[in-house]
């Protein structure tokens, strides 16, 4: 074993990890699976919310992150498997890389139905691309203290990731204004499968942060980039998709249509956002706080992608 994989500032046993574990098994811990979903988007029109292209390239924008991240995370778990030593939590996280291998799959699948629609999301995806590629990359490091340095940093950014994933999986499980609205279906089965999968795996990577490292100056600073990245990079999404919609004569994203839209119901407010943050921030933190298992389970278990997954994987074996 090489000195980086013996190294482990939070070995199991630890408070942290062992209260985590305490409070995860209350909330009604279940074996994470991939469910390999498919979704049909040809009759998902361009503003899938009826008369709210606004709305709609706000939720857009995940498609545009989703996948690049996601696929950042699988890589960076991989690298972390070697230091996991439960094999509880060993089996959640590959459920967990399942899973979320899966998510990146199904939101790039609704990029060539927007370019065929005559929004190409290629320039922006490029920016994504180099923001997980390259800055969050591997980097040449040195074994020892600076390698493993980079990834525990990771692992405790995914674990913020992880916090607004779960928040947003939450809120768009009960989003019924969007049913209100009349949004098409197919993407609101995307959205709430998808959603509900981040509330069914919540837990995993606060606790995988909690394993390795837990230091709670770690979680602050990772937290403010994690945070601080999203709000740009989600602006940053829905301005480019309004401002090249070909159906918008001057499509703009403001910050006052965005607020307006939370207290519609459409999006989430901007008042629940600030209050995840202290949540994060207390050190009791567990995530089996945000959401609700019962639900996102009681959700997969009516998903029409999910039923349709589970009917081809029976009638494969």
């Amino acid at each position: 074993m090489s000195n980086t994989q013996a190294r482990l500032p939070q070995p199991l046993g630890s408070p942290l990890f062992e209260r985590s574990r305490e409070l995860g098994e209350a909330s009604e811990h279940i074996a994470l699976k991939a469910r390999k979903v498919s979704f049909a988007w040809e009759g998902t029109p361009l503003h899938w919310i009826p008369d709210d292209p606004f709305t709609t390239h706000t939720i857009n924008v995940l498609h545009l992150l989703l996948p690049a991240g996601e696929r950042w995370f699988v890589h960076v778990y991989k690298q972390v498997l070697p230091y996991i030593r439960d094999e509880k939590l060993r089996a959640d996280v590959i459920g967990f890389i399942g899973q979320e291998a899966m998510h990146a799959q199904a939101h790039d699948e609704v990029l060539p139905h927007l370019k065929e629609q005559g929004l190409d999301p290629a320039p922006y995806l490029a920016q994504v691309d180099w923001l997980f590629e390259k800055l969050l990359g591997d980097r040449t490091l040195p074994p020892g203290r600076a390698r493993t340095w980079w990834l525990y940093e990771r692992v405790a950014l995914i674990a913020a990731i992880e916090h607004y994933t779960a928040f947003l999986g939450d809120w768009v499980l009960n989003a019924e204004s969007l049913d209100r609205k009349g949004a098409d279906p197919t993407m609101l089965d995307l959205l709430r499968w998808h959603g509900a999968e981040e509330v069914e795996h919540r837990s995993v990577a606060f606790e995988l942060f909690l394993h390795v490292d837990g230091g709670y100056a770690r979680r602050v600073r990772t937290w403010a980039t994690a945070f601080s990245a999203l709000v740009f990079l989600w602006q940053r999404g829905a301005r480019f998709f309004m401002e090249n919609d070909p159906t918008l004569v001057d499509g703009r994203a403001t910050w006052r249509e965005f607020f307006a839209k939370g207290q519609q119901g459409m999006l989430p407010t901007a008042g629940a956002m600030a209050r995840s943050i202290p949540r994060y921030l207390d050190r009791r933190y567990h995530p089996s706080q945000e959401g609700s298992t019962a639900q996102a389970v009681a959700y997969l278990a009516s998903s029409p992608a999910a039923l349709a997954a589970e009917a081809r994987e029976k009638g494969a074996h």
